[in-house]
């Protein structure tokens, strides 16, 4: 994955600072610690970048974790109904179940995308 490091995806994909790519933004690596998936660190401690823009920053991440949600739920219906070839009833509990399984997951990806479109790598950050 470092291929990607100073690309937008780089910083989306991993959680880490869309600044200088060098540490994560969460407290927590696994989304799935549920009482910690939102918890964020203050600032970058290599860049000093401050995540939280303004107060209320991420709830903008909401307008983007509809269409984040609507990509997991088709990709979960075609499996489900064309190469599984379940009937109707069967793919629309397979992406209630795919939801419900990646919430975390879409929360965060949402957040980082979110962030990305207001900051942007800086190599310099990177090296200092």
């Amino acid at each position: 994955m470092s291929f990607l490091k100073g690309t937008k995806i780089y910083s989306i994909i991993t959680g880490s600072c869309p600044v200088c790519h060098e540490e994560s933004m969460y407290q927590e690596s696994n989304p799935y610690k549920l009482s910690q998936t939102l918890k964020m660190e203050e600032r970058c401690s290599h860049c000093n970048t401050k995540y939280k823009i303004e107060p209320s920053f991420f709830y903008g991440a909401m307008y983007v974790s509809y269409p984040v949600g609507i990509a997991f739920a088709v990709l979960a219906f075609l499996i489900s109904n064309f190469i599984l070839k379940l009937n109707l009833v069967a793919s629309f509990i397979v992406i209630a179940l795919t939801m419900v399984t990646f919430l975390p997951v879409i929360l965060r990806l949402s957040r980082n995308i979110w962030i990305n479109f207001f900051m942007h790598y800086n190599k310099k950050k990177r090296l200092s």
